[in-house]
């Protein structure tokens, strides 16, 4: 049995360090700070047994559980990333512990009357009963993924107590800047060496997912001209209200408040602006390749229309595609996804199959050679002051993990 305390200070000794990351930065890692964590889990993996242990230059960590039967099994591989999103602040996390959740409003801080609440966040009664981490409300928890990186090392640390458990050989890796979307950019899929993997990066208990958006980020430019407003007849353009065409004309019911499921958007997530010159930043996101190509030729057409319109060529728009969905890479190879569901039900859990909103490092392992699905982590409401996560999902998670090593042996004896 799994101890709940022994997950709750593994849990909270990782998710004290600060490791957000930082996309202006060119270095890998992003920021120092998660050389502190990086470093951390070198020595616990040491500690719990594992073999062949390194951390690279760029701070990706690596280990090996031996195998302990005599017969050919797969190699398989467990990952998670360490650092945390720039979204909202990482520094100084406060977790706090409610046991026995009644279902009810979590006062998160008092002096500043910050509330968790099932009226707006409805998840939060799916774990009435259980024990809940949060933060004091100030934070970001960073289950996101610290609790993967708790799941994978507790569950190495039970096969390696429980050698009863008959299973091959087995890889980790923790990763870096995966919320800047370059953690699996220096992975070395080689050395790694493992036939197949898992990210455990996923949500709520039970999901499961092997689709995720394509994606790409668009930057649009749009250059005015500044006159003195007095004498402005003619003369001034304004690059302001050129960019509130531009916005106004893509599709304003396909941005991320107003879609879900399969449903791809546009979405504005920054500009700067004034009247000599407006920047919008764009993400792209559609599950369906065509979609996907028809939503970065719509931005583009919509640049040449309006340059057309203005006569001039003021706006210049640049494209570049991000990452890809894993479907494409993992359908070749359902048995991988089969054998996490099989686990997921033996252990009692119903497997929510459904696309990811978003990204994953899998996508990006998957076109480099290793087909990688996503598992829960349990954690909800990820970057940001709210997130939560039930101890019981991240016993579960790391259940999961040994039940997947344990049927990999049995399917391959």
């Amino acid at each position: 049995m799994i101890s709940k305390e022994h997950i709750i200070n593994r849990f909270i000794s990782y998710v004290t360090i600060d490791t957000e990351s930082d996309p202006n930065s060119e270095t890998t890692p992003s920021t120092k700070k998660q050389w502190d964590l990086a470093n951390k889990l070198v020595r616990e993996l040491e500690n719990i047994g594992m073999e062949d242990v390194s951390i690279d230059e760029n701070a990706y960590v690596l280990a090996t559980l031996p195998s302990n039967v005599d017969h050919n099994v797969p190699t398989i591989g467990f990952i998670s990333h360490f650092d945390t999103s720039p979204d909202f602040t990482g520094a100084n996390v406060t977790p706090q512990i409610h046991e026995n959740y009644l279902g009810g409003e979590l006062l998160l801080n008092k002096e500043e009357g910050i509330v968790l609440s099932p009226d707006y966040f409805e998840d939060l009664r799916l774990y009435i009963g259980q024990t809940l981490i949060t933060t004091d409300g100030t934070t970001l928890l960073g289950a996101d993924d610290k609790a993967g990186i708790c799941e994978i090392v507790s569950a190495m640390e039970y096969l390696i107590n429980h050698p009863e458990i008959k299973h091959g050989k087995i890889r980790v890796g923790f990763t870096p800047d995966e919320e800047i979307g370059r953690g699996a950019h220096k992975f070395d899929v080689e050395k790694f060496g493992a036939d197949w993997a898992y990210t455990m990066d996923g949500s709520q208990i039970g999901e499961l997912e092997y689709e995720n958006f394509n994606a790409a980020s668009a930057v649009v430019k749009i250059k005015g001209k500044m006159v003195h407003p007095g004498y402005a007849k003619g003369k001034m353009v304004n690059s302001m209200l050129i960019a509130t065409d531009f916005i106004n004309s893509l599709p304003p019911m396909e941005t991320p408040e107003q879609t879900e499921g399969y449903q791809g958007f546009f979405h504005l997530h920054n500009m700067t602006c004034d009247v000599e010159e407006t920047t919008l930043e764009y993400i792209i996101r559609d599950h369906d390749k065509e979609h996907f190509e028809a939503r970065k030729e719509m931005m583009l057409k919509l640049t040449g229309e309006l340059n057309s319109q203005y006569d001039k060529e003021i706006i210049s728009t640049e494209i570049k595609d991000q990452y890809y969905n894993m479907r494409e890479k993992i359908e070749p190879v359902m048995h991988i996804v089969d054998i996490a569901e099989e686990a997921m039900r033996a252990l009692d859990i119903e497997p929510l199959i459904k696309a990811i909103r978003g990204g994953t490092d899998g996508s990006q392992l998957s076109y480099m050679g290793l087909p990688c699905p996503n598992i829960f982590a349990g954690g909800h409401n990820f970057h940001g002051r709210y997130e939560y996560i039930p101890v019981e999902s991240m016993i579960k998670a790391t259940e999961v993990i040994c039940k997947i090593a344990e049927l990999t042996a049995l399917k391959h004896n």
